[in-house]
């Protein structure tokens, strides 16, 4: 790369923002940071902002506004705050590479503002692709921008990619570690307690992504991300437990050659990658060592105990508003499991009773999604409070 690629950073507070800001830190020869963005930890996006010093940053939180505000008015950085200030921001002439790195439906919005302002999309939200994939892809090719994925998983086929994009797929196979509860039954499900849940065995994330790593959704919204970021169909794509996460995804051609991409559990690497594609940058991250893994093990999903990647499935089948529907039924349940309102398994059971109580929609337009996105988490808080 000859010249700088300006970063925006969508929730730069987060995991994938802060080790992006590392992965930046470590190649300032490469990247610098244009703009910032947090929710609600102001004291972290201050922080950040007086060691990057961006163009500008948005407290999407108005209540911080001040402070933020005040704290970095002596180093005339420029201060934002509300959602419509992150679908401007993104639209900047300065911004080069927008990472998504937002949790949940939020992204959305953002993201198809940079795309329509030709910005090229690091893309760390799945929730925008599995509520409108086939719009956001569509809008991408319209406007010729590339979308990197910064999910391991993802990274990982599109590495495998790389020289054989005139190849055809015959299908992908993501790995998923199996999370904390691997090979328990139901019945030990239905007293697990958010301690429990939130004890990843392999992978530091946020807490939604977390819980949603143990009930297997995540591999379920990852499934459905892949369908749209390689435009495949449902039956091309394929689910296999790997505890060690060491082969994060596979690829087979149509001749049943398979290619893997493999390393050491590290956001990092498909981070970096992303933001530098198509060049490979040095960097000091820890080495794989075969003789420390003498066994990678692989066994079949358990589609009956976790029920969320059946379900994750099934509303990629349908199509329509259906993944929309689950994402969004999803992110109420797994909020209220967080607050200890409902149990484990109840999750699934939530997740399920929207998706038969909410109205289909076979093609959908943005409007249809912000309004089925609506009603979905009003009627799964509904079905919470029937049941406290």
């Amino acid at each position: 790369m000859s010249e700088k690629k300006r970063i925006a950073i969508l929730g730069s507070t987060g995991s994938i923002g802060t080790q992006t800001l590392e992965v930046i830190k470590n190649h300032l020869d490469k990247f610098e940071v244009e703009v910032l963005t947090a929710q609600n930890n102001a004291n972290l996006l201050i922080a950040q902002a007086r060691e990057f010093l961006p163009n500008c940053v948005v407290i999407v939180n108005e209540d911080h506004y001040p402070k933020v505000k005040e704290a970095l008015l002596p180093i005339n950085i420029k201060v934002y705050t509300g959602e419509k200030a992150l679908n401007q921001v993104v639209e900047m002439d300065t911004i080069d590479v927008v990472l998504t790195a937002l949790v949940g439906y939020s992204g959305l919005i953002p993201t198809i503002h940079a795309i329509k302002s030709g910005k090229q999309i690091a893309l760390a939200n799945k929730e925008t692709l599995v509520v409108a994939g086939e719009m956001i892809t569509k809008l991408a090719k319209e406007y010729a921008v590339n979308i990197y994925p910064v999910d391991s998983e993802h990274s990982a086929i599109f590495q495998c990619l790389v020289g054989e994009f005139h190849n055809p797929i015959e299908k992908i196979i993501l790995t998923a570690s199996g999370g904390p509860f691997r090979g328990k039954d139901r019945k030990f499900l239905e007293t697990v307690t958010k301690a429990q849940a939130l004890k990843h065995p392999n992978w530091d994330m946020g807490a939604k992504i977390t819980i949603d790593s143990a009930s297997m959704m995540n591999k379920g919204l990852e499934v459905i991300e892949a369908k749209w970021l390689f435009g495949l169909r449902s039956e091309q794509i394929e689910v296999i437990v790997h505890p060690q996460s060491i082969v994060h995804s596979l690829i087979q051609f149509e001749d049943g050659s398979i290619k893997a991409q493999l390393g050491l559990p590290d956001m990092r690497i498909p981070i970096q990658f992303a933001l530098s594609y198509p060049e490979r940058l040095k960097a000091d991250f820890p080495r794989f060592n075969f003789a420390q893994y003498p066994n990678l093990t692989f066994e079949q999903p358990d589609f009956e105990t976790f029920q969320n990647l059946q379900l994750a499935f099934d509303a990629m089948e349908k199509g329509g508003n259906a993944p929309c529907i689950l994402n969004a039924a999803n992110e109420i349940a797994v909020a209220a499991f967080l607050r200890e309102e409902v149990g484990f398994l109840e999750m699934s059971d939530l997740i399920a009773e929207t998706m038969v109580k909410m109205d289909f929609i076979p093609k959908p337009s943005l409007e249809d999604f912000i309004e089925t996105d609506k009603m979905s988490r009003i009627i799964t808080q509904k079905l919470i409070k029937s049941k406290v």
